[in-house]
């Protein structure tokens, strides 16, 4: 496990780059539902998934190892992205569909991205970049639709949040004519995009591609000629024997005090999951590789991120993000640390890596500062240009704190929780009695040293800034349960 951890946190020096980036730049952006921190191999090369598209491209660009989600499920990510804000200040804090009652009522939540809000696709078009949208939206319905909120164009982007079915003819999926039967939707989402760029090459005005994948989010299915190549995979690796893929066979609590066990994966070895990251990775080599063969390779900026972390405590847990605790729907680093690279032609030297914490508000103020346009401030009020990182991974920068806010209980048995990250600790509090968790990530990125009460001056530090800021955004709090009259504690 240290060598694991070695790797994730050790980064090569950058090389200097004299080519000057174009003007307003094209713009790619991938991302990817519930890919798991340790599901990439530019993370994890002892993955047993195999992802040598991204891998290619994190090493011709910059990786951030200490990247985060606005949310630990997610559609409020997903606004987060489009928004510039934290999901606390929007009030968009559950997946949009998302009820499920605890010990407390959850608190209420908007069910859709506002269309007052001046969204990232918006700020773009308004200087003349066209706009394309393909995949999972999970922002909204009728009347605030991806077209309803700054692209031009929407394949599959709807209210649902989950295709049912990967295969045509496909349910679930809102906006996307039915393909051939079979086929894929991964394959399909990046075919769309593909024509898009050849239909739109040549052209002089820049464009920002926005894939949306809804993988590798449930249903778990994948072509059939994966799923026997990662079962004949482990197999040759002696993975055949299930009941080892997780914590010696028996359930456990993740959360202290938790009265709610799960049973935690901590084996990688699922073949189908296995083939929907190997799909995913090939569409986006796909795409990449279209960009390229049309000449736009060194005027585009591309980006890929996950939504929120890799599943491992429910819906057939099919990851484990160890040594990273949790999962999806957890506070923990493996509901949160995302897989995230950059490579803007010109400007991020190929093989660095940026250990500086971030999180996905940044790239709104990163992509219009990349772009040479004015910044929209009071819009992504919560976000930071991360171009001074891009051009040096050493800079100086201090983005300041980041804040977290979840009043509610995830599908995957995650609890309420508030947490902030600042340098190099966390501090999470638990919503349904307030006491606290600390942690320092650099010395204990798995979180498994609780610090609070050796550190108790840092965590009244902290906590001030956490309740400051929950203030600030007027977060909502957990409510009275209806039905039993459980009254939560008044933490701000």
């Amino acid at each position: 496990m240290k060598t694991i951890l070695l790797k994730l946190f050790v980064f090569c020096s950058p090389v200097l780059v004299s080519v000057h980036a174009a003007e307003k730049p094209n713009f790619i952006f991938f991302l990817a539902d519930d890919l798991g921190y340790m599901d990439v191999g530019f993370n994890n090369p002892g993955t047993f998934y195999e992802t040598p598209n991204l891998d290619v491209l994190a090493a011709s660009g910059m990786v951030f190892t200490d990247f985060y989600a606005a949310c630990q499920v997610c559609s409020p990510t997903r606004a987060s992205i489009m928004t510039g804000k934290y999901p606390a200040r929007t009030g968009t804090t559950n997946f949009f569909s998302g009820r499920r009652d605890g010990k407390f009522q959850p608190a209420d939540f908007n069910t859709e991205m506002s269309t007052d809000e001046v969204t990232l696709a918006e700020a773009l078009k308004e200087q003349g970049y066209r706009t394309f949208f393909a995949g999972k939206w999970h922002l909204g319905g009728k009347g605030a639709l991806p077209t309803d909120q700054g692209f031009d164009i929407n394949k599959g982007g709807g209210s649902n949040g989950l295709p049912r079915s990967y295969f045509s003819p496909y349910k679930n999926v809102e906006n996307l004519s039915p393909g051939p039967e079979g086929e894929f939707l991964t394959s399909r989402l990046a075919s769309e995009a593909v024509s898009f760029l050849e239909k739109n090459a040549g052209k002089p005005d820049p464009f920002l591609l926005y894939l949306s994948f809804y993988s590798v989010h449930t249903p778990l299915q994948a072509p059939k000629n994966l799923v026997d190549k990662y079962k004949a995979k482990a197999k040759k690796l002696g993975r055949v024997n299930q009941k080892d893929s997780f914590d010696e066979g028996r359930e456990r609590q993740i959360w202290p005090g938790s009265k709610e066990k799960r049973k935690v994966r901590i084996r990688q070895d699922h073949p189908v999951y296995a083939a929907m990251v190997e799909s995913l990775d090939t569409a986006v080599g796909e795409v990449l590789a279209t960009l390229e063969q049309l000449g736009e390779k060194d005027n585009t900026v591309v980006i890929f991120m996950s939504d929120n972390g890799g599943t491992s405590t429910s819906e057939g847990h099919p990851t484990s993000n160890l040594p990273l605790r949790g999962g999806k729907g957890w506070m923990y680093e493996g509901g949160i640390r995302e897989p995230m690279a950059i490579r803007w032609p010109g400007v991020t030297a190929p093989g660095t890596r940026c250990v500086e914490p971030a999180v996905s508000t940044d790239f709104y103020p990163t992509i219009l500062d990349i772009a040479g346009l004015e910044l929209k401030g009071e819009q992504h009020i919560d976000g930071v240009s991360l171009v001074p990182l891009l051009k040096n991974p050493f800079a100086k920068f201090n983005r300041g704190p980041i804040f977290f806010h979840y009043p509610h209980y995830s599908n995957q048995g995650g609890v309420p929780a508030s947490a902030i990250r600042k340098d190099n600790f966390k501090l999470i509090q638990d919503l349904e009695d307030g006491e606290f968790e600390l942690y320092d990530l650099k010395e204990d990125p798995a979180e498994h040293n609780n610090l609070s009460q050796l550190e108790s001056a840092k965590v009244k530090e902290l906590a001030a800034e956490l309740n400051a800021w929950r203030k600030e955004v007027e977060a909502r709090p957990l409510q009275k349960h209806p039905k039993t009259g459980a009254t939560p504690p008044t933490l701000w």
